[in-house]
């Protein structure tokens, strides 16, 4: 983790708001999975937050009476990070409107459950960029345990 992470992480300063994550994403309730961002580095990475709330859709029916977040939720909430830092990078020439469409993950694994009450932090950093396709090495952590981590491809559609 890099100082700013840790500075960031631990006063609870903030990068990117809500606000600014709404005028970004497309994605609304329930399906926008990240709530800040504290650290982005144009270019290269990106260290953004999703607080687990026991009133998550989801947890509803995954798993009654032992709620976990599904998986695939996970790997979007890295992807939503993907994308947020994908707006931020010049690179990609992205304009308003435009929308990187989830294309493929590779190399994903899971090591622990997420669960309610967590803080789930999204890593990701880009790998490459060829022809508005973007190509990130992500990772989630709770409390700096690995949670999942996989490399995501998205592509840029106008």
């Amino acid at each position: 983790m890099s100082a700013t992470v840790a500075r960031n992480a631990t006063t609870g300063g903030s990068l990117i708001d809500i606000q600014e994550i709404l005028e970004l994403l497309p994605h609304r309730f329930p399906f926008l999975l990240v709530d800040r961002v504290l650290v982005l580095n144009p270019g290269k990475d990106i260290v953004a937050l999703k607080n687990v709330t026991i009133n998550e859709p989801f947890f509803a029916g995954h798993f009654p009476g032992r709620p976990v977040m599904p998986g695939v939720l996970i790997i979007e909430a890295m992807a939503q990070a993907a994308g947020i830092l994908s707006f931020k990078t010049p690179e990609f020439n992205l304009v308003r409107g435009s929308i990187f469409y989830f294309a493929g993950i590779d190399h994903a694994r899971f090591k622990r459950p997420v669960q309610p009450g967590d803080q789930l932090q999204l890593e990701a950093e880009i790998l490459k960029i060829v022809r508005g396709v973007g190509k990130f090495k992500c990772r989630a952590t709770v409390d700096g345990k690995l949670a999942a981590e996989g490399e995501i491809l998205a592509v840029l559609k106008t």
